[in-house]
Parts: structure tokens; C-alpha cells; sequence
């Protein structure tokens, strides 16, 4: 079953434009498929599909020559000197795609939609390469309506905040239940048993680690690397300690910094740092952390459901803007803040006082609005979310 992604409609606006449009993301979250999606919905019939870990693809352009690009293009059906519309799949397996790609946009009619899995790789490649010829939009593993969608669900969810009855919330919260376990890749919300879910899991973590870790970041200690990761999941939602963590492996400080770069740059991690008014001050703070999905961190590490939950919260919220959290030695915290504009605690089952003390928080630090955000049924009506709405 294919769907149509809510990042679609973001990139249809620029149907039209020159600029060519990446779209990027952690592998299987489903960026083919939306590659594909696009050239269907595109009714121009002067297009072309390349598959680029096809080695017999990758010959068309790998040419010195980027003139002989074109005319591989024109063998394969495509008439350069109309509007054109040409669709790369996987581009980091050639490394040469950037500046063919800025030759053919400056000389024909050609529009280009490219997709790859690194971060790493196309933002280091790409931002001198096609500067101002390019548009970078982010594919995430599925959001909770999409997963919805992807089921086959007639569940029409209301907007954050609207009013859940009980019969409505147990209906949702039996799918909610699925995609907080097991997260939301498509190939794993796509499986019918248990069994194969983590199958899918296991598959797709070592897809990641072979592919991204071994082959592109080609890292001495892949050891070191793999050590790293599964540390982290079980710490996720707390600050990153580089000095711990370089004394627990053994490795400088500096080698801890670099892996935890490149895992975020391949999206299998996400930081974010505390809430300041001063820019500067907000950088150098120390960074907590969350994982890609939430079915890779429920297969992989022992977490607590109110981990679990947190960063399946984070998931939902990091689509929407800036996500910051607040955190003093002493005193209250607030787990994410959105936008420098909204204040977001996550609980289990949030009470009266739990709403008055994030209140208070929030409003010491001058935030438009607050609310908790439960994973159960709350009796509570006003400033209580859930996680499924987001």
C-alpha cells in the first residue's frame, strides 16, 4: 500500500521551480517510494527513473564529458531540449551527481528530484557544489497519522488538544500502542506478527551499520562505533557526558565528539540543547539526546515505557520546529520547549500539580502557553495532550 507523505505536500510547490529538490533521511523511511510518488503525480510524460545503486545507472553518469550525461539521457528516452523531468534515486553511490546535476540545470530545461540516505555525506557534497540551485527537504520515518493512514485506519484524529472521550481514546491507543513499540518505518508498520517486526528491526539497524557506518563513514573502529550506539540508547533522553563516555570506551574525547556527529548527521540520533534567550549561551550548553525511532530503541535497549514514551513525544514534535528543553541544577524542568514558544512536560498521568509547576515554568520564561502531555487517559480537560495528537 502506498500513501501520500505529509512532506509531499511541502515539496509540490516547488514542482516548477529550477532548483533541483533533495530529499534525504535515514535509510528505509521511504524516500523511493516518494521519489516515485512525485514522478506519478507529475503528468509531463518527459521524464526518466535512475536508480543509482544500479551499477549499470550509475554509468550514465559517471561521463568526464557532462555534455555525454545529456546525451545518455536522450538515449533513454528524454528530450533535453523541452522541460524535462529527471528523478535520481540513492546519488551518494556517485559522487560525481552534484556537479553533473549544476552543469545540466545551467545548460537545459531539466528538472531534477534526487534522494539519498546520508545527511553526512550529501550536506558535506552538496552545500558548495549546488549552492542556490537546490532545495533540501527531510523524510522522517512515519508520523502517527501517516502510520494511520498506512494501516488502513478510518480513525480521523482531532487536532492537539481536542477532546478525547474514552471509547475514542482506547480505539486510537490500540494503534498507538503498536506504533510506540515498533516505531515507524514503513517496512516495519507494513509486517502482520510480532516476529516480524523485529525482524525488520534487526534488518534495518544492520542495513544502517554496514552501509552508513562501515561503508561512508569508513570509521577505524567500527568496534568503537557499535559500542557507542547501543550506550546511547540506553541512555536516550539524558544529556550527552563525553567525558564518561570516553573513559567507558577507551577512545579521546574528540573521537566520542566526531562518531556523535556523524550519527546525527545520518539521522539515527537527534540533539537538542537547553532553552536560551542568548544564542551563543544555548550552543556551548550540553545537549540531551533522542533516538530515529522508537521501535529501533524498544529492539535494541531495556527503557523504561516513560522513556519510550518521551522520545516517541520528541518524534512528534521535532517535525513542527526548534525543540529545546529547559533544565536548571536545582528546580523545575520542562522537557521540550517548541519554537522558544511552547512549553511541553511529558507524563505518564499528569496531575493538578504537575500542570500549576509547568505553568509556573513556563511562565517565569515568558512561553506563550504549556501543556503535559499524557500517555494515558486523563480526567483532566484543559492544558492535557497526547502523544497520538501531535
Amino acid at each position: 500500500m502506498i500513501i501520500e507523505r505529509t512532506l509531499f505536500a511541502k515539496i509540490r510547490p516547488y514542482f516548477d521551480s529550477p532548483e533541483a529538490i533533495i530529499i534525504t533521511g535515514m535509510r528505509r523511511t521511504g524516500k523511493t517510494t516518494l521519489l516515485r510518488y512525485i514522478m506519478e503525480s507529475i503528468k509531463n510524460k518527459n521524464k526518466i527513473f535512475l536508480d543509482l545503486e544500479n551499477p549499470l545507472n550509475q554509468k550514465y553518469l559517471e561521463e568526464k564529458n557532462y555534455e555525454k550525461v545529456s546525451d545518455n539521457f536522450k538515449f533513454l528516452g528524454l528530450d533535453v531540449n523541452k522541460k524535462a523531468y529527471v528523478f535520481l534515486d540513492e546519488i551518494q553511490f556517485v559522487k560525481s551527481t552534484p556537479s553533473v546535476v549544476k552543469y545540466l540545470i545551467d545548460h537545459y530545461k531539466i528538472k531534477f528530484f534526487l534522494s539519498g540516505s546520508a545527511s553526512f555525506y550529501l550536506k558535506n557534497l552538496f552545500s558548495e557544489s549546488l549552492s542556490g540551485r537546490k532545495y533540501i527537504f527531510e523524510l522522517f520515518p512515519l508520523s502517527f497519522r501517516e502510520f494511520l493512514r498506512l494501516k488502513g485506519s478510518k480513525i480521523n484524529l482531532p487536532q492537539a488538544q481536542g477532546k478525547i472521550s474514552e471509547a475514542q481514546f482506547y480505539e486510537i491507543n490500540r494503534y498507538y500502542d503498536e506504533f510506540v513499540l515498533y516505531g515507524g518505518f514503513p517496512g516495519v508498520v507494513q509486517k502482520d506478527t510480532a516476529g516480524e517486526k523485529k525482524m525488520a528491526l534487526e534488518d534495518i539497524f544492520s542495513s544502517y551499520f554496514q552501509l552508513e557506518v562501515k561503508q561512508l563513514g569508513d570509521f577505524r573502529k567500527t568496534n568503537v562505533m557499535r559500542d557507542l550506539i547501543f550506550l546511547l540508547m540506553e541512555r536516550v533522553g539524558s544529556k550527552i557526558d563525553i567525558q564518561k563516555l570516553s573513559r567507558e570506551l577507551g577512545v579521546a574525547r574528540e573521537t566520542i565528539y566526531d562518531y556523535i556527529a556523524f550519527l546525527e548527521q545520518t539521522y539515527f540520533i537527534k540533539l537538542i540543547r537547553p532553552f536560551s534567550r542568548n544564542r551563543d549561551s544555548e550552543i556551548r550548553a550540553t545537549p540531551k539526546f533522542y533516538l530515529c525511532d522508537t521501535g529501533l530503541l524498544n529492539q535494541f535497549a531495556k527503557v523504561s515505557g516513560g522513556a519510550l514514551f518521551e522520545n516517541v513525544v520528541f518524534l512528534g514534535l521535532r517535525q513542527k520546529g526548534e525543540i529545546n528543553y529547559y533544565q536548571r541544577k536545582n528546580g523545575p524542568e520542562i522537557d521540550f520547549i517548541l519554537n522558544k514558544k511552547h512549553a511541553y512536560e511529558v507524563k505518564i498521568s499528569p496531575d493538578e500539580t504537575d500542570l500549576k509547576r509547568l505553568a509556573a515554568t513556563a511562565s517565569e520564561l515568558k512561553l506563550k502557553n504549556a501543556t503535559a502531555i499524557s500517555r494515558r487517559l486523563s480526567r483532566i480537560e484543559n492544558d492535557v495532550t497526547y502523544g497520538f495528537l501531535l
